[in-house]
């Protein structure tokens, strides 16, 4: 099966929609469930590619799974695993399978399984999973599978991450909650997920200090129980729609929000020309905007690049490309974290863009470029959501083949922006 979206452009979105859970979030509370012989349950839970799939990764290896779709909620019982070893199939399909290494450590002593997969959007290290399972008592060997081992058991260590991480984070997070004494992980990342994890964590009983830091502070526990936890939004989610109605000229209100998590992505559309305006839970893009590209002081050539939280997100580069395309003026997009990410914009001038690829980190894009349709691909998660958003700027009906991509990220897509006016058709 390889679905294909039908979109034709030039209609302005429009309307009110509501962001679905933190995929980010979903997959280390997954992996969480693990820790604990007791029952989770999460809410908000998004019915997205990547969920489904770490979800038969847990069945796998003897967890029970309730999910009541309509509900949004899912039930985790993990009393009766049966196996430390993970299937190779399952564990190329998605990054997310590393996580199971410290619940598996934690429940047999032992985890093996075969090299994550996951989107191509360059060298995607694990050094860090492993420098820190090693320095909390772990043994790693690879011979075509990694096989980890805690043969006496796992303890508490100080450790400074080579990279602000989120999977490591997460990874030596759930390791850390159930070694013996006390861990310091400094330089952690601090996304919202991140966050929200520590909390669902804490609610099962770990001991965690610092959250939302760049240092962890975590004193172990001898086990942990079961909790309830809601999902926090997906900020991912939130800003793609943003961006996507103010390329459209369009106007549109996003519920369920929490304005702390978009301080530098309102400053990065503010460079654009775009104001965000916050109320409550709710963050709105209005329909008259400036649509120009604010010069740096001296007229220097306006940057926006990324960074580990609180910067920028690199999650949304790729979406903010495309809305460069469509305002007035002339930015540098710096990619900082991932080598490959640009690469999409070939695809983006094809459509009759005015952009030039500098290197695989630098994007130069002049605005604004009148798009028009085509057939191409969708290359990965997040260069998928932007080819969307050129689609649905461009003249004419675009094709966008691989979309079950895009599916591992965003849930509904196609529903959500045909209720904000798209004209968009899904074909299997």
């Amino acid at each position: 099966m390889n679905p294909v979206l039908e979109i034709t452009g030039g209609r302005p979105l429009s309307g009110r929609v509501t962001p679905s859970g933190n995929k980010n979030a979903a997959l280390p509370m997954l992996a969480a469930a693990l820790l604990t012989e007791s029952e989770v349950v999460l809410e908000n839970v998004p019915d997205i590619g990547d969920v489904r799939t770490l979800l038969l990764l847990l069945g796998e290896i003897g967890a029970d799974v309730a999910w009541d779709k309509p509900a949004r909620t899912l039930r985790i019982h993990a009393a009766a695993l049966k196996s430390h070893c993970l299937p190779s199939a399952l564990c190329a399909e998605i990054r997310a399978s590393i996580l199971l290494a410290a619940p598996l450590l934690h429940r047999f002593g032992r985890a093996v399984m075969s090299p994550p997969g996951g989107d191509v959007i360059g060298r995607r290290r694990l050094d860090s999973h492993f420098c820190g399972l090693e320095a909390l008592g772990a043994e790693i060997t690879e011979n075509h599978v990694y096989d980890f081992a805690a043969p006496r058991g796992l303890h508490g260590a100080d450790i400074f991450l080579p990279e602000a991480s989120v999977t490591a984070t997460e990874q030596l997070l759930m390791a850390a909650c159930v070694a013996k004494g006390r861990t310091i992980l400094r330089n952690a990342a601090s996304e919202p997920h991140v966050a929200d994890l520590c909390e669902l964590l804490r609610k099962m009983g770990a001991r965690i200090d610092g959250v939302g830091s760049n240092m962890l502070i975590i004193d172990g526990v001898d086990r942990l129980g079961g909790a309830r936890h809601r999902i926090v939004a997906d900020h991912t989610e939130v800003g793609s729609f943003l961006a996507m109605a103010a390329a459209t000229g369009g106007g549109i209100t996003v519920t369920g929000a929490d304005p702390a998590h978009y301080t530098m992505t309102a400053r990065a559309f503010r460079r654009l020309g775009i104001r965000l305006d916050f109320k409550g839970d709710e963050v709105s893009v209005a329909a008259d905007q400036e649509r120009r590209v604010t010069a740096d002081w001296g007229a220097g050539l306006p940057v926006i690049d990324d960074g580990p939280w609180p910067h920028f997100p690199s999650d949304l580069m790729s979406v903010m490309i495309v809305l460069a395309t469509q305002v007035s003026g002339t930015v540098l997009f710096f990619e900082k974290m991932y080598e490959s990410r640009m690469y999409f914009v070939d695809r983006l001038i094809a459509m009759g863009a005015n952009a030039v690829i500098c290197d695989p980190h630098r994007v130069v894009v002049s605005g604004p470029a009148r798009l028009h349709a085509i057939e191409l691909n969708s290359p990965d998660i997040r260069a998928g959501m932007a080819l969307v958003a050129a689609a649905l700027c461009a003249q004419g009906t675009s094709t966008i083949r691989n979309i079950q991509l895009v599916d591992r990220g965003y849930e509904a897509l196609e529903t959500k922006l045909a209720t904000l006016g798209a004209q968009i058709t899904r074909r299997e």
